[in-house]
């Protein structure tokens, strides 16, 4: 099997994904702490590995995507310690071999670049990539599979939890649809405002790249784990696919590895 590990700003997903059979098997998710320990990862993993009847020899590679810089030395000793395997973790350079292009390879996003891989992979065409996570990010990809550029706004619960911190009576509420767009008291009328809004702020992302691109026929594609919040955008979709980073941090770990380090395989 091989394991991806997606450090983000809320959480650290590992993913594994097993190789003889071409799929993703199991999914364990813990909070982003910046003062998380070696010794902590080592228990909760032993105890997943134990419930899923995983073995650590089970795994044959190790990629890993990060945008909490400050937890890669810890991800790396938990790897090293508990697989006994040291991690592929990317960075500008690990984008050189690949099919996709990016002109500033250290300042895009590992995640978003693991998204572009899988997803170039996958269509070999214009993509739009939708990633529903702390951040709400749109990456657009040209036909060739250049990165033409990215826009970022902030993420549903990011925007939640703004109104509750910087407001003295807004609250933070649960992600449910309302019965009604217009807001009846204080819940609602957030829930309202915040998932017509997005939906709204998406769709006309959406509508504007095309519009400016025009030439080309792009797929859309939604990945993040709040992917599935935003039920009324279904028809905005080719496809969602919540282990879209997960599969590009598989790819441009295993491609690395095969060029620059085989016995990680």
């Amino acid at each position: 099997m091989f394991l991806a590990i997606d450090i983000g700003n809320s959480n650290i997903v590992f993913g594994l994904y097993d190789l003889a059979k071409g799929e993703w098997k199991a999914e364990l998710r813990i909070e982003t702490r910046p003062d998380l320990l070696v010794s902590s990862l080592q228990d909760k993993m032993h105890l997943y590995f134990l419930e899923k009847d995983y073995h650590v020899s089970d795994i044959d590679g190790i990629g890993v995507s990060s945008v909490v810089p400050e937890l890669n030395a810890t991800i790396t000793e938990f790897c090293k310690s508990f697989f006994a395997r040291e991690p592929h973790i990317i960075t500008g350079k690990s984008y050189d071999t690949l099919k996709v292009k990016v002109a500033r390879p250290d300042e895009i996003g590992t995640d978003l670049m693991s998204n572009v891989t899988a997803a170039y992979e996958r269509y070999q065409q214009a993509t739009i990539i939708v990633d529903f996570g702390t951040a709400l990010t749109f990456t657009i990809i040209g036909k060739t599979g250049e990165v033409l550029g990215v826009n970022i706004v902030p993420g549903i619960k990011t925007a939640i939890k703004s109104l509750s911190t910087n407001t003295a009576k807004l609250p933070e509420v649960s992600l449910e649809w309302p019965d009604s767009v217009v807001g009846k008291g204080t819940v609602h009328s957030i829930q309202a405002g915040i998932l017509y809004g997005y939906t709204g702020l998406v769709k006309g992302m959406l509508a504007d790249i095309k519009k400016e691109l025009k030439e080309m026929n792009f797929k859309i594609i939604a990945t993040g784990g709040l992917s599935s919040i935003l039920v009324k955008l279904e028809g905005e979709f080719d496809e969602v696919d919540r282990n879209l980073t997960l599969e590009g941090i598989r790819l441009i770990a295993m491609e690395n590895m095969k060029k620059g380090n085989p016995e990680s395989l």
